[in-house]
Order: C-alpha cells, then structure tokens, then sequence
C-alpha cells in the first residue's frame, strides 16, 4: 500500500510539474524577453472618502499581449496618511504599437491601507480601461504617457508616466 501512494504521488507531481512547465516554455519561445517596465504615477481614489496617492510600478511580460506588474502608492486621505498596493495585469489591443493611441484592459488585486476612520485596511478586486499613448517623435524609446479609469476599493482615475519600449507596449 505503501508503494502505491508514493507512485501515485510522484505521479501526480510530474503532471503538476508538465502542466506548469509546458506553458511557461511556449511562453518563453513565443514572446521575447521584453525589459522591465517602470511607472509613476498619480491616483485619485475616491469611495467612502477620496484620497490622492503618488506611486510607483515594475511590469513585465507574461505574454505577447499581457504584462502583469506591482503599484505601490502612497499618499493623502480625508484622516491622513493612506497607502496601497496592486498586482495587476494589462491586456493591450496594440502590443505592437501599430497605433499612436491604444486602449488596454486589466483586472487584479488591491490592498487598501487607511485609517479606521476611512474604513482600515482592506483587499479588494481591481478593473481598469485605458490609454496608452505614444513614444516622443523620432524615438524608439521614452516616456510614454497613459490614463486609466477603474474599480477597487472606489472608482480611480490615474494619469500615468511610463517607460517606453521599442516596437512593443
């Protein structure tokens, strides 16, 4: 009996490991390694209370068509200091900059850090619509302007300066 359950149990690890590993190796071939993706940004949230939060991103590839990334943001609320941070993943109509201008849609996690009296800290779902705009005339990299509207933990809008990279989004 013994025998049997580690047999079953490796196996079943292998499957694990294949199913893991196969995609990630298709991913690997299809997709070239794109740099980081590094953002400034500022946020307004507004639920219960409003608050303004400057911050920071790191992106990166998770495909032709998505990055996934971390925000990390810091800023004012109506009873003080307020904070959050977002895992987040952008699916880009445009990854090939084909358009000056190209809409993208992402969905992801957020934690809220706020005073009791704000509501305290909570994790939210997060979606988001927007715009990314252009690289500077003449360049294959820069930075690139971006505006998002969304839902998590209230309605945001962010303005968004990102880095550019060359022939993809």
């Amino acid at each position: 009996m013994g025998n049997r359950q580690c047999l079953v149990r490796s196996t079943l690890a292998r499957m694990l490991v294949l199913t893991l590993a196969a995609p990630a190796a298709a991913l690997s071939q299809a997709a070239p390694q794109q740099p980081l993706q590094m953002e400034g940004r500022l946020d307004a949230i507004i639920a219960h209370t409003a608050g303004v939060e400057a911050g920071l991103g790191v992106s990166v590839p998770s495909g032709i068509y998505v990055r996934s990334g971390l925000v990390a943001g810091i800023g004012a609320g109506r009873h003080g200091l307020e904070g959050r941070t977002d895992l987040v993943s952008r699916f880009s109509l445009d990854p090939f900059r084909q358009s000056r201008w190209a809409p993208y849609g992402g969905a992801g996690v957020s934690g809220r850090y706020r005073s009791k009296l704000d509501g305290g800290s909570r994790a939210y779902l997060l979606v988001l619509v927007g715009v990314e705009g252009p690289l500077p005339v003449g360049r294959t990299s820069g930075i690139v302007p971006a505006f998002e509207a969304g839902l998590g933990g209230g309605a945001r809008f962010a303005v968004i300066l990102r880095r550019g990279i060359n022939a993809r989004r």
